[in-house]
């Protein structure tokens, strides 16, 4: 099997040239290295990055760790857009890109830190982690880079950014929209409590309900734990002696649930109850009526992570937090109330 130094040999150069070619060293001429490579490709060189990286003084493995994508449902898209949003953003750089899955349970088993040691991760993305997770309680004290997905991490530390998009903003706009079309007898289906985008979510259902003189009652907001079959259980039950005029979920899947509780008991959609969600999943567009939700670019969250943790590793950052921009995307689902 050839090495750097066969291939360094063969091309009348360093092998420290080969090394800083591989690695798109800007000190390299552009025809000296397309030379390494086509002579590497010729000679079926290729370089072994795991070696390199163990032998590195700089770790070079960018590792996305995703907690609870396992239990997700076959609805839910947004976890695989992500992944493709990280992919593109770490194919494009010097780094490598390694993906773990995980859950609660096996992150009491482990610490945060030893888990990305023993990978020899030297930068963390952390998808799906909850603010009462093991993993999320270590975040502040950490001495590895690492970007949290829809959490705004409380602490000072310099190593630690996040992107979302405002839920406060967003769930604001989908309950003034339901205002604007006269709804005021509203039905809140939250998703998990120890979430922060749940948490997030009902400050803006609160303001939004405060700007129209009401108040909302915190103890009639139902949690589905973001799951379709939770949500209609519960609205199912709900239904059975109150008729709001909307239910606002904080997620598709919520919502899709809700549908069919409503349609199960004899109601229709939006002609008796309106209905609204979060997210904009692919089914969203496929439900009977189609739904009006909040839009998020997950490819784009998952690509803008990706960037500013690659800018963390590299301490080239001017900024710890990024917004992404969501839509609120108006389909069938809701009635305007004459």
């Amino acid at each position: 099997m050839p090495t750097i130094k066969d291939v360094a040999k063969e091309a009348g150069v360093s092998v420290s040239i080969v090394s800083k070619a591989f690695n798109n060293y800007t000190d390299v001429n552009e025809k000296t290295r397309q030379r390494i490579f086509e002579i590497a490709d010729q000679m079926g060189y290729s370089p072994n990055i795991v070696a390199k990286n163990l032998s590195s003084k700089k770790q070079m493995t960018i590792g996305l760790i995703s907690s609870g994508v396992l239990n997700n449902s076959e609805k839910d898209n947004n976890a695989f857009n992500i992944f493709k949003g990280v992919y593109t953003a770490v194919s494009a750089s010097k780094f490598e890109l390694s993906i773990y899955l995980i859950d609660s349970q096996r992150q009491k088993q482990k610490s945060y830190a030893k888990y990305c040691r023993e990978r020899n991760i030297g930068g963390a993305l952390l998808q799906g982690i909850r603010i009462d997770d093991p993993y999320y309680m270590e975040l502040i004290d950490t001495n590895i880079p690492c970007v949290v997905l829809d959490i705004i991490p409380e602490t000072t530390n310099g190593l630690v950014g996040s992107v979302s998009i405002d839920n406060v903003r967003a769930s604001k706009e989908m309950a003034m929209y339901l205002f604007e079309r006269n709804h005021r007898d509203i039905a809140i289906i939250a998703g998990r409590k120890n979430t922060y985008v749940n948490s997030e979510r009902i400050k803006g259902v609160q303001e939004a309900f405060k700007e129209n003189g009401l108040e909302l009652n915190l103890d009639e907001i139902m949690y589905a734990d973001f799951s379709e079959q939770e949500a209609y259980e519960i609205s199912k039950k709900y239904l059975e002696t109150k008729r709001p005029t909307a239910f606002l979920c904080f997620s598709d899947l919520m919502a899709f649930g809700v549908m069919k509780a409503v349609k199960e008991m004899g109601l229709k959609v939006p002609e008796d109850i309106s209905i609204t969600g979060f997210d904009d999943l692919v089914f969203s567009s496929y439900t009977e009526p189609q739904l009006t939700t909040i839009g998020q670019d997950f490819f784009e969250i998952g690509k803008l992570a990706a960037q500013l943790l690659e800018d963390l590793m590299e301490n080239n950052l001017d900024r710890k937090h990024v917004n992404v921009e969501h839509q609120l995307v108006e389909r069938g689902s809701v009635k305007t109330i004459s």
